[in-house]
């Protein structure tokens, strides 16, 4: 079961995070970390557990109250 950083706070973040940065290294990015695998996913669990991926979460847009739903 990978560990996952304080950073990250969600098993379902650790996840999407992991799953984009194996679709980068498909197609063709350097690893960060030295393992024995080369499976793209398996070397994105590692390099988001050593907390070495940036990330940013995107906040919500606010709609002005009475504007819902046009």
């Amino acid at each position: 079961m990978p560990k996952i950083p304080e950073n990250i706070g969600s098993k379902y973040r650790f996840i999407i995070i992991a799953a984009e940065r194996a679709k980068q290294l498909q197609n063709k990015a350097r690893p960060k970390v030295k393992v024995r695998s080369t499976k793209p996913a398996f070397v994105a669990i590692r390099e988001v557990e050593a907390g070495l991926i940036s990330f940013e979460i995107p906040q919500a847009e606010q709609v002005p109250e009475g504007q819902e739903g046009r």
